[in-house]
């Protein structure tokens, strides 16, 4: 509901915009329709995302469909950049090589639209940050942050816009509306590179915060059965989607049975205290103890000395001479 909101804010927005900015021809107004565009077809982008994150797991992806919402903010990123970043630098540099005289209606227009899109963005983000309030979930929700980064960058070039107009309408210097085109721009391209690379590392597989972490690692290590915990990785499969993946070194005496007993004992509770744990592995190992540590540290050192003593060697060899037959 939230994307649906801006999504239509946007749509209203953009067309004043665009309608207004070419009425008047200013820039600051055309760079804000490129902006409302860009921010129109993420938030389609993202209406995809919410979809197809809730796919249900196939033969072809086993682990379900939660990592689409990071590829479609990707995406919305990008066009954030391309569509409102780059678009608002050209409109500030055709700007300043044409200096075009806007008419006073053109700029009576242009500050109507512009009041009208401060408040369907200003509710847009009003409705957004209520819902990332009130749902635990929302702060991790790509879909969300996004739509939350999008109102907040629209108020701030709106209230540009309207500085760079209202400073060129004083001075009659059409630097201060290209300055506040190039000026959206830049704090696009700022947005656009916090989105993309928020998106990178999720996109990538990024482990758990450390607290979750630690209290699944305190929780195997806690049971009667499992002697020492050599290994604990986790990765983000989606909003509400968490693989864990654990080697255990379980105490000594257990047959194979009661091994096979306890894994599935402790999946079942992992699971159970942690719903978002939806996949879990144990893998059941022998963890070295400390002299067998000391060997193998010993080992590995020997066996770096030895290839590099034989390079050494092999480089004061001389060239074989021709075999004679």
């Amino acid at each position: 509901m939230t994307v649906f909101v801006a999504l239509a804010a946007n749509l209203v927005i953009a067309v004043a915009k665009a309608v207004a900015g070419l009425f008047a021809g200013s820039p600051a107004l055309l760079s804000e329709a490129a902006h409302s565009v860009a921010d129109c077809l993420n938030e389609v982008f993202l209406l995809i995302a919410v979809r197809r994150s809730k796919l249900p797991a196939d033969e072809r992806h086993p682990f379900g469909y939660g990592k689409e919402r990071y590829f479609w903010a990707l995406l919305a990123a990008v066009g954030i950049f391309v569509m409102g970043g780059c678009f608002s630098f050209y409109q500030g540099v055709q700007a300043m090589r044409t200096d075009r005289q806007e008419s006073l209606n053109g700029y009576l227009a242009g500050l109507a639209v512009l009041g009208v899109a401060l408040l369907a963005d200003g509710a847009s983000l009003v409705r957004a940050l209520y819902q990332a309030r009130r749902h635990r979930e929302g702060a991790s929700d790509p879909a969300l942050r996004t739509v939350i980064a999008e109102d907040a960058t629209a108020v701030a070039g709106v209230l540009l816009a309207a500085a760079g107009i209202g400073l060129h309408l004083a001075t009659g210097q059409v630097v201060w509306e290209a300055g506040a085109s190039m000026g959206i721009g830049l704090l696009l391209v700022c947005v656009a590179y916090r989105l993309a690379w928020e998106a990178r590392d999720r996109l990538i597989g990024e482990a758990v915060d450390t607290r979750l972490r630690d209290r699944i690692g305190d929780f195997l290590a806690s049971q009667d059965e499992v002697d020492q915990v050599a290994a604990l990785l986790t990765m983000k499969l989606g909003l509400d989607s968490v693989l864990v993946a654990a080697r255990v070194d379980l105490a000594p005496g257990l047959d194979s049975e009661e091994v096979e007993l306890v894994c599935v004992r402790l999946k079942r509770r992992i699971s159970d205290q942690w719903p978002q744990a939806e996949y879990v592995f144990l893998d059941i190992t022998e963890a070295p103890g400390p002299e067998e540590d000391r060997r193998s540290s010993a080992a590995s050192t020997v066996s770096v000395l030895g290839g590099r003593l034989s390079r050494l060697l092999g480089r004061g060899r001389r060239p074989p001479g021709p075999r004679i037959r």
